[in-house]
């Protein structure tokens, strides 16, 4: 620990910081996850004049937002990970989720949340598009392949036999068992 303080005070000027510094934060960082040593690492890397390049490192920036967290300070792990430049795009996600369920943790007094309650802290607090440059994951099908199923609801049966649901799906190239989701939860919807 003494040595990496030292590198980075030697190297504080220099754009980018050698590579063997920035390797040597993340494996810091790895080693001390749960060290009460954790939280100075990450103010002197969050002090420096550098620090977008050591941003780049998942386990800096995990470090970085679980002190955050820790210390109550939602927003800066948020503003963090939206200014990070880290190529794990899928754990910043789950980073970015983890700091919000928290948040409705101490709202709620909780330790644990149900499912239900992370699907409507997800929905409400979607990743940026910094974090998703290919654009949040949508479950919902076309409304052309919607207006196809609905037609043959209509038309033919609202619940198809197996051979009806395979050809759906070959039609619309989905599974089976969604087409077959689709149909119960249609039928489901019609009867409220």
């Amino acid at each position: 620990m003494k040595q990496f303080m030292a590198m980075l005070k030697k190297n504080e000027n220099n754009h980018p910081p050698p590579t063997n510094l920035l390797n040597l934060a993340g494996q810091l960082c790895m080693e001390l996850q749960s060290s009460s040593s954790l939280e100075n690492l990450v103010e002197a890397i969050m002090g420096c004049k550098n620090k977008r390049y050591f941003l780049t490192n998942i386990h800096v920036v995990r470090a970085c937002v679980s002190i955050h967290i820790h210390k109550g300070q939602h927003d800066a792990a948020c503003s963090l990970l939206e200014y990070c430049q880290a190529e794990e795009k899928e754990e910043l996600v789950q980073l970015w989720h983890e700091i919000h369920y928290r948040r409705v943790m101490e709202k709620h007094q909780t330790d644990v949340l149900t499912p239900l309650q992370k699907f409507r802290c997800r929905k409400r607090n979607p990743p940026p598009i910094s974090l998703c440059p290919e654009g949040l994951k949508t479950r919902n099908y076309s409304e052309e392949v919607r207006q196809h199923l609905k037609r043959f609801a209509a038309e033919v049966t609202t619940n198809p036999d197996k051979k009806q649901r395979e050809g759906l799906a070959r039609d619309m190239n989905l599974q089976p068992t969604q087409v077959y989701n689709w149909f119960a939860n249609y039928r489901r919807r019609q009867k409220s």
